[in-house]
């Protein structure tokens, strides 16, 4: 991590040149501009950069659609402002003689653009803090890597690429060894970012791993969750590999994206560890998972943002369907584990392909729902959650997250209206593009057989 003063000296030096500043998109992405390093220090530093608008009103493919009323071609598509948040200044070693920087998304006035998702998230932050309390959070993103470079992908249209393992390789050391020079790559140079490297483990699926750093401030930990997706792709690339955070690339498992929360007090004290409550558990912690037992279907959105998400929804496959909670039940969509300080809840509903600063402020959004009703959690589930007749179950599809997310009261009240406009119309634009498509799927079946 750099001060700005350190920069300074490496801009003096030659040793930085240019400088990235960049902000999550929608869709979890980091988009920006490079700048001069120079100029950052003397201009952009203190008084930001402009982007367009429409950065946060496309799809996937950066089309320009309709029905967000944040930015469109009647109000001309204008410019935001990107102001540094000077804590996050680093640098990327797998980048030459570059730094980057996350930046605040702003109107020319003043104001601050409500959509974004680093500032839905900051309103959730405040509204713990608010109460004295501190969100703690780690993100555990699989990915599988390919033999093929990302042009090759694209060329060959994702078909027949080759999984960087033949066989399942869940902790497995002999098959990951294969792609050790890439993962090496990946982990010192997220270390050299300012991310606290724990371990990397290979996974179920033909290519599949996963590669954790320790949990931090859940500010701090969604910044560089998006830094750490996309320096892994840059790094891949370098190699002449791909890999994929698709949270269903193909029949087999899915990559998941597991959350990590716990909360502490303003001095560090665990908050949700109290030995003298069943199973280990504060009444804030009970209250705060009962909390997100009563809204996790209605903020599934946030959760599962894109119609691949819901293909990983399947029993049996360790990603949830049912809304329970256990204590180190993987068949739970709420998994309660560790003690003391670690005393935490993971969520297992998002996959690989989550925006994590709106999947933490959802968690937050529910959590405190519950703690500001004092509700209380059933107890835990004990068996197979995949079985249970008794369950609720997870929304199946987009459209149907989209519909209980736009019906929440909860979600309008915790985000506000114009936000659930917001990521309703992304759901839609979503939906519409994939009703409209034709798959290999229905030309394989249909043919010449219907």
């Amino acid at each position: 991590m750099l001060s700005l003063a350190a920069l300074e000296q490496l801009v003096q030096r030659g040793a930085v040149d240019t400088v990235i500043v960049a902000f999550a998109d929608m869709q979890g992405r980091l988009v920006g501009k490079r700048m001069a390093a120079g100029l950052f220090v003397e201009e952009v530093a203190a008084h930001g950069a402009e982007c367009c608008s429409y950065l946060l009103a496309v799809d996937v493919e950066m089309n320009t659609v309709s029905g967000y009323a944040m930015s469109g071609w009647e109000t001309g598509y204008g410019d935001m402002v990107m102001t540094p948040d000077l804590s996050t200044l680093r640098l990327t070693p797998w980048l030459h003689a570059t730094a980057l920087v996350i930046a605040d998304l702003g109107w020319a006035d003043g104001g601050e653009v409500a959509v974004a998702p680093r500032a839905i998230l900051r309103r959730q932050l405040e509204r713990l803090g608010a109460r004295g309390l501190i969100a703690d959070v780690a993100t555990e993103l699989e990915f599988i890597v390919f033999e093929e470079s990302y042009r090759q992908a694209w060329a060959g249209g994702y078909r027949g690429l080759t999984p960087a393992s033949d066989y399942n390789i869940d902790y497995a050391m002999l098959a990951s060894a294969r792609m050790e020079p890439l993962l090496r790559d990946i982990r010192l140079g997220m270390e050299g970012a300012g991310l606290r490297f724990e371990a990397v483990k290979g996974e179920c699926n033909r290519g599949q791993q996963e590669i954790g750093f320790r949990y931090d401030e859940a500010m701090v930990t969604c910044d560089n969750h998006a830094i750490y997706k996309n320096g892994a792709k840059e790094i891949a690339d370098r190699h002449g590999k791909s890999l994929t955070f698709m949270a269903k690339y193909d029949a087999a498992e899915g990559n998941s994206c597991h959350i990590h929360l716990s909360l502490r007090d303003k001095d560090g004290a665990a908050v949700f560890d109290d030995g003298a409550r069943p199973h280990g558990m504060s009444a804030t912690f009970g209250s705060f998972l009962a909390g997100l037992l009563a809204t996790v279907r209605e903020l599934t959105l946030f959760y599962a943002p894109n119609i691949n998400s819901y293909k990983r929804f399947a029993d049996g496959s360790f990603a949830p369907t049912a809304v329970a909670w256990g204590l180190d039940n993987r068949t739970c969509a709420l998994r309660v584990v560790g003690h003391g300080r670690n005393k935490r809840v993971e969520c297992r509903i998002p996959g690989g392909d989550v925006n994590p600063y709106l999947a933490v402020a959802a968690l937050i959004a529910g959590g405190l729902y519950g703690i500001e009703r004092g509700l209380e959690p059933p107890a835990p589930h004990a068996g197979n959650a995949y079985h249970a007749t008794d369950l609720e179950r997870l929304p199946a599809t987009l459209a149907d997250a989209a519909a209980v997310f736009g019906a929440s009261a909860l979600a309008r009240e915790a985000f506000g209206d114009d936000v659930v406009a917001h990521y309703l119309n992304n759901a839609r634009v979503e939906l519409a593009a994939f009703n409209a498509a034709v798959t290999d799927w229905e030309r394989m079946r249909g043919f010449e057989r219907l």
